[in-house]
């Protein structure tokens, strides 16, 4: 999955106005314009699209998180660099206050059959045997299963 399409399906699941995206990347630390979310949520084939850095969507989920759950004491969390789909899943989690049973129900909901166990692999640090790597099919599922929990209007199959 790239971050277009993450920020993409994270804004429809969510409802989020312009606005609200604006507030969101703010409250992670770097504020946007409306062109540029504008053009980081176009399709990849449209001729004004731009792909959003690993950087901006880690504000985005940082502000996500803030929004989401209040400021924390402290400073804001430094953005990463570099995003893989374990950070983003992680964040996700954590912006949602889901645990595991949450993450198994919302996987079910998409038709996505996981355990605790390979839950729990995706949160731990790469260094560790258990650590797994998430997979795109699995943070779709995941962001589909999310849609279908947290859409008001969500589609029919």
């Amino acid at each position: 999955m790239n971050n277009g399409d993450i920020l993409r399906r994270i804004r429809y699941t969510f409802d989020f106005s312009d606005d609200q995206m604006m507030k969101i990347f703010e409250v992670g630390g770097k504020p946007a314009t409306r062109a540029e979310i504008s053009d980081w949520l176009k399709k990849e084939d449209h001729e004004d699209y731009k792909g959003i850095y690993d950087k901006d969507l880690a504000v985005f989920l940082n502000g996500f998180i803030t929004v989401r759950r209040g400021k924390k004491d402290g400073p804001m969390p430094v953005p990463e660099k570099t995003l893989n789909n374990n950070l983003i899943f992680r964040k996700l989690k954590i912006a949602l206050s889901l645990k595991d049973t949450d993450i198994i129900d919302i996987l079910e909901l998409a038709d996505f059959e996981v355990s605790k166990h390979e839950i729990s692999a995706l949160f731990r640090k790469p260094g560790q045997l258990q650590y797994r790597a998430c997979k795109d099919q699995f943070l779709r599922n995941f962001i589909h299963g999310m849609q279908l929990k947290y859409r008001q209007d969500p589609p029919t199959k």
